[in-house]
């Protein structure tokens, strides 16, 4: 039950896409079962007509058939929710870094799921090609639906914000599997070829700190560099972002050299306590986090023998050098068919979400006629048994007050 509904996002109440839940257990485990408001029927996530208002949804759930209300997202919108689980401990309110790394990240509507144990972030954008769900985290877009219960964590936003930039980045590192393995082996295989002076690239760059910035400040966009060693974060969805992209300018400047970057990263505006706090689970403070997912994001690297002098701090942005094309090429083609594969499972594993999750609706269906059918043999029985008594009675008096006529004017 929402104690608060003005406290759910108008962008989400506005639509006519809620439906009621109830929880259920099934083999063991509890289950939401979807219920279309109302009527109290299985709902789906596919058919609009099991869907109704957050007003009739809300109304529904103060019957004994509901026990809350949840939000479809479909193709028609262009909310994204991003689901947590198993983070937070009911005991202690301790959350995993992971968890409160996408939260803040994220910057958006956040409550915390009905179980205790998870969040809900809902924001507006675009679901990235590939797999939508790794570990804990699981990100929907369409043709499901998502508890909302109105808790909503205070330190987050009040509106349902846009948050294209910060998605596309939590997808890259937490959900796309293939692109973080494939980033970890790089990076394992550059790290054994690492020198004292030479970084990931492989390439001695080899320049002091002032000439190193020097160079960076007079790039084509050194502009861009110059805002961010100053700590300005203008233009991004939050500062996590933006040390992202000064590390990422980094990496191209030292070749990947990760003693340097977090040397000149510490001179640099944007440097704050959470550098040094560990925030991962193998024990990774967020600056080391930082500057390896840099690294391992970056395709080219200043190369002192060229003179190249331009960065790019989007992944993949650089272009391939020309002899490695066939390298390249090859990598292209076995990038493409992991992609579709990936792309075939998570649709296997969508259809296969949504077909169990019909059959618990239905087995609940099923169960709750058997119950209402088993109700009313009892009563239909119990109406049986007292005409039967009735009747029994009612000849037992006719034949006494026979038996009376027949006999009452007789003296002993």
């Amino acid at each position: 039950m929402i104690d608060e509904p003005e406290v759910i996002p108008e962008t989400l109440r506005e639509r006519d896409q809620w439906v009621c839940w109830r929880e259920e257990e099934r083999d063991g485990k509890p289950t939401k079962i979807p219920v279309t408001p109302g009527a109290g029927g299985f709902a789906s996530s596919t058919e609009s007509e099991t869907w109704a208002s957050f007003e009739a949804a809300l109304e529904y759930t103060e019957t004994e058939h509901a026990d809350g209300v949840g939000f479809v997202f479909t193709d028609d919108d262009p909310i994204v929710g991003v689901d947590l689980d198993d983070c937070r401990d009911l005991e202690t309110d301790d959350v995993d870094d992971a968890a409160l790394d996408i939260i803040e990240r994220l910057d958006s509507y956040t409550e915390v799921s009905p179980s205790g144990t998870g969040y809900h972030v809902l924001i507006t954008g675009e679901l990235p090609d590939g797999r939508n769900r790794r570990g804990s985290v699981e990100l929907y877009d369409t043709a499901r639906f998502f508890t909302v219960t109105g808790d909503h964590v205070e330190q987050t936003p009040t509106r349902v914000a846009r948050r294209q930039d910060a998605l596309r980045a939590i997808h890259r590192e937490y959900v796309d599997t293939e692109r973080d393995t494939a980033s970890e082996s790089e990076q394992r295989g550059g790290a054994d070829n690492e020198s004292p002076t030479t970084g990931a690239a492989g390439v001695d760059v080899d320049l002091e700190d002032e000439e190193l910035l020097e160079k960076a400040r007079n790039a084509s966009n050194g502009e861009k560099f110059e805002r961010l060693w100053n700590g300005n974060t203008v233009g991004y969805d939050s500062q996590s972002e933006a040390d992202m992209a000064l590390c990422c300018l980094l990496a191209f400047w030292t070749g990947g050299d990760r003693t340097q970057m977090d040397h000149l990263f510490r001179q640099s505006g944007l440097l704050r306590e959470k550098w040094d706090e560990v925030h991962y689970a193998d024990g990774s403070t967020y600056g080391e986090k930082t500057i390896e997912r840099a690294i391992a994001t970056t395709s080219e690297f200043y190369d002192p023998n060229v003179g190249d002098d331009t960065a790019d701090e989007t992944p993949g942005g650089s272009s391939p050098d020309v002899g490695a094309a066939d390298s390249e090429r090859s990598s292209a083609y076995l990038a493409e068919k992991n992609r579709l594969l990936s792309d075939r499972v998570d649709e296997l594993e969508a259809t296969l979400a949504e077909k169990t999750e019909r059959i618990d609706a239905l087995e609940a269906e099923v169960e709750r006629l058997t119950d209402e059918l088993a109700t009313r043999s009892q009563k239909e029985d119990s109406q049986s048994e007292h005409v039967s008594t009735a009747s029994e009675n009612r000849g037992e008096s006719e034949s006494s007050s026979l038996l009376s006529r027949l006999f009452g004017g007789r003296s002993e």
